[in-house]
């Protein structure tokens, strides 16, 4: 007796969302069917990867990065640098030096910057808060403001900023506004009404439901996602029909796996090798599980998994 597959195609799909201008535009979601499973029905849109530099430069990150980066004497050099390397859809730049319990820089001097990478780069933007709720508030508003019609990601609006950042790049400077919640689907629905209460266009959300490195509380981030993507595309629940983009850079990097010198530990290997598996083993997961872009750090790692994309999609 023959066999017959079931379509794991749905009705429902993840709604489409446009970051950048011009050729180098990307568009996340728009899948009707679960993670990477194309057989079941071909993608619109394979998932995206973005690479990821900080307004502190190279002042914090580890030789092996770079080396990459040798010669690069401003940010927007570097940002230059970045956005050449094989397999970057987007580059994201964080204000690290953002947050007030660390470097504090000022806002003026942040904004410059931001100012700087947008105009040195023609790829979209992905633009990242310090971490801290409240000074990102001011920080994104900011941010929105500087690379208007340059059709940004803004990442991230919290539960407690998400009225002044949504506001911001969603409303005042027409950005696409990240929603970023703490590895619950409950929140993350709470969240996407509140911004839609506020008037920020579903179109014009992303989701950043949550991160962890691999072997680091990972399956509630796994467990959190796969429950999104199930509810948005098995329920037809428009709440969670946003597509997701997941920062795994910050994460991965610092790991001990990826920061202990291999003079300390020599039985783990190669420093550089084992921090580009981190974060190529965290991507790959984040894919799996539904993700529809992700932001990394290493060259290697960006080549590695658009790579992957590419054969499984």
């Amino acid at each position: 007796m023959p066999f017959t597959a079931k379509s794991g195609k749905f009705n429902a799909s993840i709604k489409t969302v446009t970051i950048g201008t011009g050729d180098k535009a990307i568009t996340l979601g728009g899948e009707n069917a679960l993670p990477l499973q194309s057989f079941d029905a071909p993608f619109a849109n394979a998932p995206k990867v973005g690479i990821e530099i900080t307004d502190f430069g190279m002042e914090h990150e580890p030789e092996c990065i770079q080396k990459y980066y040798e010669g690069c004497s401003s940010i927007a050099d570097i940002a230059k640098k970045a956005a050449s390397f094989e397999g970057v859809d987007f580059l994201s730049f964080r204000l690290e030096g953002g947050d007030p319990n660390g470097a504090n820089k000022s806002t003026d001097e942040l904004i410059a910057m931001v100012k700087e990478v947008a105009e040195a780069v023609d790829l979209p933007l992905v633009i990242s808060g310090s971490k801290n709720a409240e000074r990102d508030a001011e920080l994104l508003g900011k941010a929105a403001e500087a690379v208007q019609g340059k059709n940004a990601l803004i990442l991230a609006a919290k539960e407690e900023n998400y009225k002044t950042v949504g506001a911001a790049a969603g409303l005042a400077y027409n950005q696409v506004v990240g929603a970023e919640s703490s590895v619950d689907i409950n929140l993350a629905k709470q969240l996407n009404v509140l911004l839609s209460q506020l008037g920020v266009k579903p179109e014009s959300v992303v989701m950043n439901v949550g991160t962890a490195a691999a072997g680091y509380g990972y399956e509630y981030v796994a467990s959190t996602m796969q429950r999104v993507k199930s509810a948005a595309l098995s329920q037809n629940d428009a709440q969670l029909q946003m597509p997701i983009i997941t920062p795994v850079a910050s994460e991965t990097w610092s790991t001990k796996e990826a920061t202990q010198a291999e003079a300390d530990t020599p039985e783990w290997g190669d420093q550089e090798r084992r921090g580009i598996d981190m974060e190529v083993e965290t991507a790959a997961a984040d894919l799996a599980c539904g993700s529809d872009a992700v932001i990394l750090k290493h060259p290697v790692s960006v080549a590695t998994v658009s790579k992957l994309i590419k054969e499984l999609v």
